[in-house]
């Protein structure tokens, strides 16, 4: 076996009820060693989340064809999380058998074009078919995978949120490293742009969907007063050029912003009492602020300033395994988190916390929980054995 196709060691408990497996992202024929690594097992859906080294349309071609007739669905990232923690270069495989899952899949081949209502309509078809299914499983959760760079995930979840009904909702923007040039979905054996996935589950295991930051607003606020919202571009703030008025609040010189800059010193907005962060991705050569998230006129931006990021996921990993510790957790973790952790020096902590606590995933342009597009979280479900499969 050649060096590309090597499998990554995996931690102890790695393969539970959800399968995982990892390959490199040049790995001559991804499908087949991933079915190696996941095992024998009949399978209801697979997951890939794939480096944005990788060739994409290559990948979601060989690991359909392998997993044939389980169906496939994934999206390209902004670095992986395996069972090693913050890696890149791989493609992760998550399976989820049908001893245990039930899964429908929708497709928005076309964010720039798709009837809410329709979709709403087969969300709620879909969910009636799986009670009918399996009445005797009761928890569910709804997945979303969507282009990263659409522009189109704020729409998108909060024309959906109808259908949603009680259950809960979490999800990610494909990625593409830090180049933001190409991101893909994949589904059906292929790679598409401008698209999203959405996946809803019904289990016999217990779930619990979170979101969280370690973010905290600061008495700091400024307000958009000039915006391009359709391409998410500020153009000034505090009727000042963006990028500088930004820059002079935090008393940074404006020529050397960065993406650690923003990661570093996000802004956030505050909906329903709650504040979301709304990222910064990058400026402009004519020093505009494009963000990762919906911009718009008169909204009012607050500065926030983050904790200790390992203290805060220790905290937050503690709760989600205080009644017992996960099988898995798919997490869906903005890239922006991952640069502050390298700014940091944080990098290989942060790894560990995720190691141990079997969080599965990847780096994000965006996340999604309910009926909300955020940035800077960590935004997943937690997947528990079911009580009598418990040691």
């Amino acid at each position: 076996m050649d060096s590309a196709s090597e499998p990554m060691p995996e931690t102890p408990g790695a393969i539970g009820i959800a399968r995982t497996g990892f390959v490199r992202h040049n790995t001559s024929d991804p499908g087949r060693d991933l079915l190696e690594r996941l095992g024998n097992c009949d399978l209801e859906l697979v997951v890939i989340f794939a480096s944005y080294n990788a060739d994409s349309s290559a990948v979601i071609e060989s690991v359909a064809r392998s997993f044939a007739p389980t169906p496939v669905v994934g999206c390209t990232t902004a670095g992986e999380i395996t069972h090693e923690g913050y890696t890149d270069g791989w493609i992760v495989a998550i399976g989820f058998p049908k001893s245990h899952f039930r899964a429908k899949i929708l497709s928005v081949p076309d964010l720039g074009s798709f009837n809410a209502q329709d979709l709403i309509d087969l969300m709620i078809g879909n969910r009636n078919a799986m009670m009918e299914e399996v009445p005797n499983w009761h928890h569910e959760f709804t997945f979303l995978l969507i282009d990263g760079l659409s522009t189109r995930e704020d729409v998108l979840v909060s024309e959906l949120a109808p259908g949603l009904g009680p259950v809960p909702l979490f999800g990610g923007s494909a990625g593409d490293g830090t180049r933001f040039d190409n991101t893909y979905v994949l589904h059906d054996g292929h790679a598409l742009e401008n698209a999203a996935i959405l996946i809803q589950i019904r289990t016999r295991c217990p779930v619990k969907v979170f979101k969280f930051d370690h973010l905290v607003p600061t008495s700091q606020r400024m307000v958009v007063t000039e915006a391009d919202p359709a391409r998410r571009i500020v153009r000034e703030i505090n009727a000042e050029p963006a990028a500088r008025e930004y820059a002079r609040i935090l008393r940074k010189d404006p020529e050397q912003l960065t993406t650690f800059t923003f990661a570093a010193h996000p802004v956030a907005v505050k909906i329903g009492g709650e504040y979301h962060v709304r990222a910064i991705q990058q400026v402009t050569e004519d020093g505009d602020l494009v963000f990762f998230s919906a911009i718009d006129e008169g909204l009012v931006l607050t500065l926030a300033e983050p904790r200790d990021m390992i203290g805060h996921l220790n905290e937050e990993i503690k709760l989600l395994a205080k009644e017992g510790l996960p099988d898995i957790v798919l997490g869906c973790d903005c890239i922006l988190r991952r640069l502050e952790a390298q700014e940091r020096q944080m990098t290989g902590a942060i790894s560990k916390i995720l190691s141990n606590n079997r969080v599965v995933g990847f780096s994000t342009y965006g996340e999604q929980f309910n009926s909300i597009h955020v940035n800077q979280t960590l935004t997943g479900v937690a997947i528990y054995p079911p009580e009598d499969e418990r040691q």
